[in-house]
């Protein structure tokens, strides 16, 4: 009598049987652009095959952008100017009823963080763990906004250090228009220009809120970090 063990063995030689695609193929189209065939393009010509096509103008870019907010439950929204920015941000306090936020200095978060008039935790500067842990929201700035995916580039010195783009519930992210580029090779570049050659502690790619759908497929929020992301531009 064939036990369950004899049946799973039995399984597995059966799927043995069936080649695995390259690399990079996943099965499909032609195998000459797989990770381990001799005339592998150039690295960043192959990823852009891979993932969607961005225009090179600006709306192209914002479009795309809002498009991949839209899948992700990103709360992305293109303001007109500074004074609009922090005004959102005033709407967002109530509406969320905002107690304390952490946030660090500069340019963009000094004077949001001003304007709110709420205790601040600032991440540059000593402070405590468990205030950190307190706060509603972390108000930072960015490296880039990548319109290919929706991805926020966040450095340890751009956004305050490690634990406030991850630690509050809420992420608010706060930019400029000429942040956004076309693709993640582009915002790459632009981490190398700034930072070379002596880079960030860490360097983190935010695609929307933190989520996990490990049970039973069912997409939850919050998991490993924030619940919301909310990206705010002029």
């Amino acid at each position: 009598m064939m036990t369950e063990k004899d049946k799973i063995l039995g399984r597995i030689r059966e799927a043995l049987k069936v080649s695995a695609p390259k690399p990079g193929v996943h099965g499909h189209g032609d195998a000459s652009h797989a990770i381990t065939s001799k005339n592998t393009p150039e690295p960043r010509s192959t990823i852009r095959q891979w993932l969607p096509l961005v225009g090179e103008s600006f709306e192209e870019q914002v479009t795309a952008f809002r498009t991949c907010s839209l899948e992700l439950k990103t709360d992305f929204r293109l303001l007109s100017s500074q004074t609009e920015l922090e005004k959102t941000l005033l709407t967002l306090r109530d509406d969320e009823q905002w107690k304390r936020i952490a946030t660090h200095d500069g340019v963009l978060t000094t004077s949001a963080s001003q304007r709110l008039s709420l205790p601040a935790v600032h991440t540059d500067k000593p402070y405590n763990v468990n205030d950190l842990e307190s706060c509603d929201v972390g108000i930072t700035e960015c490296d880039a906004l990548v319109a290919q995916t929706g991805t926020v580039v966040v450095t340890s010195r751009s956004s305050g250090g490690r634990a406030l783009s991850v630690l509050p519930p809420h992420h608010v992210v706060l930019a400029r228009r000429e942040q956004l580029v076309r693709d993640l090779p582009a915002a790459i570049a632009l981490v190398q220009q700034k930072y070379a050659p002596t880079y960030p502690s860490m360097i983190s790619f935010v695609t929307g809120p933190s989520r996990t759908g490990d049970i039973e497929r069912i997409l939850v929020l919050g998991a490993h970090g924030p619940k919301k992301l909310t990206v705010l531009v002029f």
